[in-house]
């Protein structure tokens, strides 16, 4: 018999380099409003601050709420490691990733805002400002969370959240292995998955008739490409937005704020 070796699988390796790989991973945030809601959010891991004196007096009441100790810089010689076009108005943070835990736990939230459960699921939509115009529209709308596949979606950046305006740090944004998979466990928890269409035959409106009080999961595909033929046969009903004229379209993020809003009067 011989000796069985020591060499672990490759599928195991892989996984112990995307764990660790994760466990690095840190995300700069910039701008005041998104390091102010960062550093007011006891859920968020920070782990170093940079600002200029003028956005240190502005971020006074956080800074000492925090923690942290900020290191001063000359704003002309901003020194965090952020595009040099962002509008990081003298104030950047280094952060760890927040963890919303899994889909359970976001789709039955029991701090979620009143009325009947809503959810966004995102097929590939990667533009960051997109993604953050998406989470602020889901925080004001009464949304649950933003679930999006791990690969093919814009992960947290400092641009992401800049574009929420603070929304980040309250809304979760969870993103999934596989959003179809996903999909069907919100099936199993009662959700209903409608998936926004342009040339679909009825409403959002008609759809929730009599049935507005349901758990609903809005599908929302990339601009242009839109859904993936396997979310779309993974979708409960294909819907569209009811448009006034018969040209034109919504980008993504308006959309998801119309089909929201839409969904709590049907």
């Amino acid at each position: 018999m011989t000796a069985r070796s020591g060499k672990k699988p490759t599928w195991v390796v892989d996984k112990e380099r995307a764990r660790k790989a994760s466990a690095a991973e840190t995300v700069w945030l910039f701008g005041l409003h998104a390091v102010r809601d960062a550093l007011m959010n006891p859920a968020r891991q920070r782990l170093r601050l940079i600002v200029t004196k003028n956005a240190a007096d502005k971020l006074a009441d956080a800074i000492a709420a925090s923690g942290i100790e900020p290191e001063m810089v000359d704003p002309r010689k901003f020194n965090a490691p952020i595009d040099r076009e962002s509008v990081h108005q003298g104030a950047a943070l280094e952060v760890k990733p927040l963890d919303w835990g899994g889909l359970d736990a976001v789709a039955t939230r029991a701090d979620g805002p009143q009325g009947a459960p809503r959810l966004i699921c995102l097929d590939r939509v990667t533009d960051p400002h997109n993604v953050g115009a998406i989470l602020r529209s889901a925080e004001v709308l009464g949304a649950l969370g933003v679930v999006a596949p791990a690969r093919h979606s814009a992960p947290e950046t400092g641009a992401l959240a800049k574009t929420a305006s603070g929304a980040l740090e309250r809304m979760p944004y969870l993103r999934v292995r596989n959003l179809a998979d996903a999909m069907v466990s919100l099936r199993e928890m009662g959700y209903l998955l409608l998936g926004l269409d342009g040339e679909a035959d009825q409403t959002i409106e008609t759809a929730l008739e009599g049935q507005a009080d349901r758990p609903v999961a809005l599908v929302l595909g990339a601009e242009g490409p839109g859904l993936r033929e396997r979310t779309k046969e993974t979708c409960d009903q294909l819907v569209r937005i009811d448009a006034a004229g018969s040209f034109g379209s919504l980008n993504v993020s308006n959309a998801a704020a119309v089909a929201l809003y839409a969904s709590r009067r049907g």
